[in-house]
């Protein structure tokens, strides 16, 4: 039976539920250290499946893609901070400055690395490509975030003994959880390839897992540092609200920017889901370092906000691309197995 279309899909659905049961019944204390473990093996598995299933061609092609990553990288560190520099005058006073420096840092941060190629695994996008752009965005980020945010913000809190913590942090997660075991499904290729590539559900469901996992266990943490009581639905409101006009925004432009500039469906699948996302999981340990003596709590909130935002309505999105490609996968081998039509008789 056909889902209405004013339903959401089974994702998004999963995805509301995990919100609902993270804020309601948050894991903590040695639970929440048994999920966190979980949830870093359910994203390593992930990783050493695509390193396993993609070609050493493919691979190698997403690498070399300058055009795309050049895309993402002008998006997450140059629209993004145009734009919340943009709409500073309209909304912080509204929000006031202290959480309108968690917007600044919104625009700062890098791209996600794990949801961004999950979701764009999802959709049948350049997964390869997504994977290089968004680790090289995630590994410049250390540099680049301290310096972007204390250009925005007229703040001096950036120093360079901050970004080197973060630095080393930072780099050590990206090889040792991401990298490394891409390598090893690589190497394992030539063994599990073809299993892997026969049993592509499997894939699917450690995309999706892996995320709700991180949703979980982020949103509880949030949850038993008090969330919901550091500020008011009104101001949480205009939150959603300025996350929405900058997440719309900057997928709009991606979308219209890619088709204008002839790149392909899983070309632009990529460039949307990297260039468009910002991580939660390297911006708090960022804000407790560039920020040390303010009101961190107040500053990360906008971060949290927007990373559960652009998770529901990239989970959305990611669902209507893979639609799609399904439907021109069908039609394609629908052409290719119908036979030419005789040619009319005179």
């Amino acid at each position: 039976m056909r889902r209405p279309a004013f339903l959401p899909d089974n994702f998004v659905l999963m995805l509301l539920a995990t919100v609902a049961l993270a804020s309601l019944l948050p894991v903590q204390g040695t639970s929440a250290q048994v999920v966190k473990w979980l949830t870093n093996a359910a994203v390593a598995g992930l990783f050493f499946l695509h390193g396993a299933k993609l070609s050493r061609e493919a691979v190698v092609a997403g690498l070399l893609h300058w055009r795309l990553h050049l895309t993402v990288f002008s998006a997450t560190f140059v629209l993004f901070p145009i734009l919340g520099l943009a709409l500073r005058p309209l909304f912080e006073p509204l929000i006031g400055p202290t959480l309108y420096l968690g917007v600044l840092f919104i625009c700062a941060l890098p791209s996600t690395v794990q949801s961004s190629i999950a979701f764009t695994s999802i959709a049948k996008g350049n997964v390869p490509a997504a994977m290089c752009s968004a680790s090289t965005s995630n590994i410049a980020g250390i540099a680049l975030t301290p310096l972007l945010i204390a250009a925005m913000a007229s703040t001096s809190s950036a120093s360079s003994g901050a970004a080197g913590v973060i630095s080393w942090q930072s780099a050590a997660g990206i090889v040792g959880l991401l990298l490394l075991p891409f390598v090893a499904g690589q190497i394992a290729q030539r063994w599990i390839g073809g299993w892997v590539a026969r049993h592509r559900g499997m894939l699917k469901w450690f995309d999706q897992g892996s995320i709700l996992l991180v949703v979980y266990s982020a949103l509880s943490e949030a949850t038993v540092e008090g969330l919901y009581h550091q500020v008011s639905l009104g101001t949480l409101g205009l939150l959603v609200l300025i996350s929405a006009l900058l997440l719309f925004v900057v997928m709009g432009v991606l979308v219209l920017f890619s088709r204008r500039t002839g790149f392909s469906r899983a070309d632009e699948v990529a460039i949307v889901f990297c260039g468009s996302k910002k991580t939660l999981a390297s911006g708090v340990p960022m804000a407790q370092i560039l920020f040390a003596g303010q009101a961190v709590g107040l500053i990360v909130l906008p971060i949290m906000v927007f990373h559960q935002l652009q998770l529901m309505v990239c989970a959305s999105l990611a669902k209507r691309y893979a639609r799609r490609a399904e439907a021109a996968e069908a039609q394609a081998a629908a052409g290719t197995a119908t036979p030419a039509a005789p040619a009319a008789r005179p």
